[in-house]
């Protein structure tokens, strides 16, 4: 799948974050997508909340594996872990750079960088497995 396709399947299977987020890139590697940080992602101090940062990561995992997959609606995460290593800019958008590094016939493994748009250095790195469904 496609980036338009992905933004495509969010908006149709999962309504109620696809407008936090947009797919910009899908390459062979992975993926980008963009979580659009809004009043609602932040927490008092004027940075992004560690759960919104979690929804970006995850979210981005799961979209490289469809990209692979296909819409496979009922892939679900089994575990996650998350470092937060620097203060998210405040009024900047966050991007997540995803790539899988294990897609197999039960489990997808990948991880997650995420940065302050225009920045380079990461504010967090996520590692993220995926169960996928039998077919």
């Amino acid at each position: 799948m496609g980036a338009a396709e992905l933004q495509a399947f969010l908006a149709s299977d999962f309504g109620q974050v696809a407008e936090d987020f947009a797919v910009e890139e899908v390459c062979a590697e992975g993926l980008r997508v963009r979580l659009k940080v809004a009043e609602r992602h932040l927490r008092p101090g004027g940075t992004v909340s560690g759960p919104s940062m979690f929804g970006l990561a995850d979210v981005a995992i799961y979209l490289a594996i469809l990209s692979r997959l296909g819409p496979v609606a009922l892939a679900v995460t089994t575990n996650a872990s998350i470092d937060f290593m620097r203060k998210p800019e405040a009024g900047r958008d966050l991007i997540g750079e995803a790539r899988l590094l294990k897609l197999g016939r039960v489990l997808a493994v990948g991880d997650v960088l995420m940065f302050s748009e225009g920045k380079t250095e990461p504010v967090a790195r996520a590692s993220m497995t995926y169960s996928i469904p039998p077919k």
